[in-house]
C-alpha cells in the first residue's frame, strides 16, 4: 500500500486538519486550552517515540543505517520524521534529489534547472536554463514538474523563488489568486523544441 496515493489516507488527513482547526472553536476557554494541550501532549510523545525509534536503529550498526535511508525514502514515515525535525536526509539533499529526477522531463524541453541556495529558514532559489528559460510552458513546466517534485521530497521549505520561469500574465494571475481555475497555457510543448 502506497499511503499518499490511497483515498482513505488523504480522507484521514483531511480529517485531522478539520479536528485541529474545530479546537479554536470550542467557546469554553478551559476546554479549548485542554484539548491544545492533549494535541501537543500526543504529538510531544509520538516525536519522542520516533526520535528513540531512530537511535535504536541507527544504534544496530550497518543494517540500520540501511533501515534509516529506506525510512527516509517512504513518504509515509518520512512526512511524520519531518513534522519532529528528524528526517534522516537533510533539506538541500532532499532538494537535489527532487531536482535529480525532474531532470530527464525538463531535457525534453531543451531545459534544465538549476539549485541555487536554501537558505537556514528553508527559503529555496532554482533557476531554469536552456530552451525553458522564458519559454511560455515554462510555468507550466514549473507547475507541474519542478514544484510537484520539491514539495513532494521537501514539504518544509518555506517559500519557492524560480528564475527564469515565465510569469503568468496580469489578469490571469489575479483571476487565479481569487480562486479560479487556472486557464490553460497557449503551449503545453516548449516550442523551441
Amino acid at each position: 500500500m502506497e499511503p499518499f496515493k490511497t483515498r482513505e489516507f488523504q480522507t484521514r488527513i483531511s480529517r485531522i486538519e478539520e479536528l485541529i482547526q474545530a479546537i479554536d472553536g470550542i467557546a469554553d476557554e478551559k476546554s479549548r486550552g485542554q484539548a491544545r494541550e492533549l494535541v501537543e501532549a500526543l504529538l510531544q510523545l509520538q516525536g519522542a517515540g520516533l526520535e528513540r525509534l531512530m537511535e535504536l536503529i541507527y544504534d544496530s550498526g550497518p543494517e540500520g543505517q540501511a533501515i534509516i535511508d529506506r525510512v527516509g525514502e517512504d513518504e509515509l514515515v518520512s512526512s511524520l520524521l519531518l513534522v519532529h525535525g528528524l528526517h534522516p536526509v537533510d533539506l538541500e539533499s532532499r532538494v537535489r534529489g527532487a531536482i535529480e529526477k525532474v531532470g530527464p522531463r525538463l531535457a525534453q524541453h531543451g531545459g534544465s534547472v538549476e539549485f541555487l541556495s536554501v537558505s537556514r529558514e528553508g527559503a529555496l532559489r532554482l533557476r531554469l536554463a536552456g530552451n525553458c528559460h522564458g519559454c511560455p510552458s515554462s510555468i507550466l513546466t514549473l507547475k507541474f514538474s519542478i514544484e510537484e517534485a520539491i514539495y513532494a521530497a521537501a514539504p518544509d521549505i518555506t517559500s519557492l523563488e524560480v528564475e527564469g520561469a515565465t510569469t503568468l500574465e496580469p489578469a490571469l494571475s489575479a483571476n487565479v489568486a481569487n480562486g479560479a481555475a487556472p486557464v490553460a497555457p497557449k503551449f503545453t510543448e516548449c516550442p523551441a523544441t
